[in-house]
């Protein structure tokens, strides 16, 4: 069942965010990847995955690492990360 993350990252600049990915590597088993600014200057980053395993995976073992290497072993504040199990979903058909 796929698998889609919403997170609030303790990043403060999408350089930061390019950085950390960059850093983490690219994971198995994501499908996709979006960076967004919100109205009040927050970052949030959604991700679609093939599996709730696999970005639990990713999280643990690249992911957090990333963040500690390149932000230090505690940054400022906590990510919020909000799981949810798609259920339905449209993507539109490319013609041609």
């Amino acid at each position: 069942m796929s698998w889609m993350l919403i997170a609030t990252p303790p990043l403060r600049s999408v350089e930061q965010f390019d950085a950390v990915t960059a850093d983490a590597g690219t994971p198995d088993g994501m499908e996709g990847r979006w960076c967004g600014r919100t109205e009040n200057g927050d970052l949030r980053v959604v991700t679609l995955w093939t599996s709730r395993e696999d970005a639990e995976r990713f999280l643990s073992e690249r992911l957090g690492p990333a963040f500690a290497r390149l932000l230090g072993p505690e940054p400022a504040g906590r990510p919020e990360v909000l799981g949810l199990e798609v259920l339905r979903s449209w993507v539109p058909t490319p013609v041609g």
